[in-house]
């Protein structure tokens, strides 16, 4: 983790810019290198919101609640309202924005949500979308109804559109 303007104190803080501490990080996000000075109290969900501009990741609760906020960090899916951007510092973060290809492409989870309807409002379907693209390639064996439920507890949709969202995980990353 770099220092504020580069320079660190004797002690090891940061430098400070007149009243406000900021500390450099640098970070991959969504295959691009982006190097920002943050202060270190910024979570990265404001972050990637506010200084990337990448709105997809949503914030919902701001208390690890609900896990719109979902994104993978070095491919393990976070709660970005849980974690400092300080924190995420020399780390490969993805987006549901980097989620479908180069080419535009969507991703397999991204195109199973579609067609199975897994989303109704769509408020937590980025976070979801990430939750489980993580879960499934966590259990490269497959996964049944049950393991789907619990390995995606930790989101919540206010719609209420579980089956569906279940329905498109398992046709990704089901056994057969």
């Amino acid at each position: 983790m770099g220092g504020g303007a580069g320079q660190m104190t004797d002690s090891g803080f940061p430098l400070s810019r007149g009243e406000e501490t900021v500390v450099e990080v640098s970070m991959s996000v969504n295959g691009e290198t982006r190097t920002s000075d943050v202060e270190p109290r910024t979570l990265l969900v404001h972050y990637i919101r506010g200084a990337l501009g990448l709105t997809g990741t949503n914030i919902g609760c701001d208390t690890s609640s609900c896990g719109a906020c979902t994104i993978h960090v070095n491919g393990r899916s976070v709660k970005s309202c849980t974690m400092l951007a300080v924190q995420a510092d020399g780390t490969e973060i993805t987006t549901i924005e980097g989620l479908a290809g180069d080419d535009g492409e969507l991703h397999p989870m991204q195109v199973a949500f579609m067609e199975c309807h897994g989303l109704q409002c769509g408020y937590c379907t980025p976070g979801m979308v990430m939750a489980a693209t993580s879960l499934v390639a966590e259990n490269p064996d497959g996964l049944d109804e049950a393991a789907v439920r619990q390995g995606l507890e930790g989101n919540l949709c206010r719609c209420t559109g579980y089956h569906n969202i279940v329905k498109a995980v398992l046709s990704v990353g089901g056994t057969a």
